[in-house]
């Protein structure tokens, strides 16, 4: 389902925890409904400038003229990112030529501490993501805990190692503006698919 930004971070106190375990089911609202009104424009998207997978700088105004999704995941994670990377390794493979060249993906890791550029890049490479197009992005503890925060992400590390945390992959235009947000992983990618789509295309 496609909240705004605003309703992600009033319901993440009650829900977050709730959508990540599946306790919540959020269904897509169905493939053609970003062909009927052009998706809403949110706000400025929260920058960013972290290092990916090849232990290079990357800025989200450097992303500027590509539409780009934003999501957070961490490789360690046995639970929910095991099923949302797959998801959009789908929807990768269904863009074909506009992947990378009018539509990339940025995934941040919420485990900065163990999620060297090198293991960032075996994760991303064990699940098939075309890094031509794709960024596994990390950096300092304290940048990734401010980005997630402004995302509308719940974080934390609990007694055992492991990254409790929601879910929400953000959708940027090719602006940098903030346009949509899918919570949980149980979306649409048909959804997901056309919203992209419609924002490469969308002047």
């Amino acid at each position: 389902m496609r909240i705004g930004f605003a309703l992600a971070l009033a319901t993440l106190a009650t829900v977050a925890m709730l959508a990540w375990t599946g306790v919540i089911a959020v269904p897509g609202s169905g493939p053609q409904s970003s062909e009927k009104r052009p998706l809403p424009k949110i706000g400025e998207a929260p920058a960013f400038a972290l290092i990916s997978q090849d232990g290079l700088p990357v800025r989200l105004a450097d992303l500027r003229g590509k539409v780009v999704a934003v999501n957070f995941i961490y490789t360690l994670c046995t639970a929910t990112c095991p099923v949302l990377t797959p998801m959009l390794v789908t929807v990768q493979d269904r863009l074909g030529k506009e992947f990378g060249r009018n539509i990339a993906f940025v995934s941040i890791t919420l485990d900065p501490e163990r999620d060297t550029p090198e293991m960032l890049k075996l994760y991303a490479q064990a699940f098939g993501a075309d890094l031509g197009g794709w960024s596994f992005l990390t950096g300092l503890p304290e940048e990734i805990l401010g980005l997630t925060g402004r995302y509308g992400v719940f974080s934390r590390k609990n007694a055992s190692g492991e990254v409790d945390h929601s879910f929400l992959t953000s959708i940027v235009d090719r602006h940098g503006i903030l346009r949509v947000q899918y919570l949980g992983t149980r979306f649409d990618p048909d959804e997901l698919h056309q919203d992209l789509l419609s924002l490469a295309k969308e002047r």
